[in-house]
Formats: C-alpha cells, structure tokens, sequence
C-alpha cells in the first residue's frame, strides 16, 4: 500500500467531499482492480466556480481558467476514489478522459486537461503517468466548462 495521503498533504491538499450524484449513478465504482469514476465537475466548495464555454473572447471561459477547472474536476475524481477504498490503494492512474465544453473554434483542449493530468503527476509521480483523451463538447451538465473521469488501477480486494 502506498502513503498517497500522506503525499497530498505535503502538496497542501485536502480532498474535498464527494458530490452528491445529480443522476441515476454512484460517483464511483470498484470493477476488479480498476475502480472508474463518473465524470466530474469543477465543484468547489458544493459550487461551480465558473460556467460557460471554454474559447478566446469576450463571455468565454480563459483557457487558463479551465485549465485549473480541470484540475479541481481532477480531485473531485479523487475524493469519489477515496470515498469508496482509500487513496492509499491507488496503485497507479490508468486512464484519464475530458471533456470540454468548447466553443466552436476552439482547439485547446489538452491543454485544459492539462490540469487534470499534472494534477495526478504532482500526486503520483510516475504512477501518474496514465493514457488520456481530451475532447470538446458543445456543452456539458449545468454549463459546466470542463468534466474529467478517472479510472485507477487498485490494491486487490482482501
């Protein structure tokens, strides 16, 4: 078992507690070895910080704002892993998949992943290191700008 927790707290970081589902889901589900999350908004606080539509111009969401939207969407994914078997089963971050809600010239989005993606290397290190897909959408749940799903491989089930 590794000491992640421990690592988050020499980051600064506290993980936040887990949304409630807004739907007919669980935020988070063991399958095997993998536990997968449903995809996760940029909550803080029970709030979304920022809503629209991620581009360059006026009313639009800054890239470097969904940028850190992501990575907020990224612990909430954490706290979903914890809740249901400890951040110190992780073994590693095997896929990471989001979405963002782009405005039709938009082309940034792994750089808006971004987020989520250091966010897991800080935490991880080299088991952060995982495959990833970065796609826009025209739109996401409550105009959330960015949505991020996790799933990481755990220690087996005792």
């Amino acid at each position: 078992m590794s000491n992640w927790s421990a690592r988050l707290a020499e980051l600064g970081i506290t993980l936040p507690p887990v949304a409630k589902p807004a739907g007919a889901y669980v935020p988070a589900l063991r399958v095997g070895d993998l536990v997968h999350t449903s995809g996760q908004l940029p909550y803080v606080d029970g709030k979304l910080p920022r809503t629209g539509i991620v581009g360059v111009g006026p009313d639009l969401v800054d890239p470097e704002q969904a940028k850190a939207l992501a990575q907020f969407s990224a612990l909430n994914a954490l706290a979903a892993v914890h809740d249901l078997v400890g951040i110190d089963n992780v073994v590693r971050v095997v896929k990471v998949t989001g979405f963002v809600a782009s405005a039709p010239d938009f082309g940034g989005q792994p750089g808006v992943i971004n987020g989520a993606s250091e966010l897991f290397g800080q935490v991880f290190g080299e088991a952060g290191a995982h495959a990833r897909s970065a796609v826009g959408v025209a739109a996401l749940p409550l105009n959330a700008p960015v949505e991020v799903e996790l799933t990481v491989l755990v220690q087996p089930a005792s």
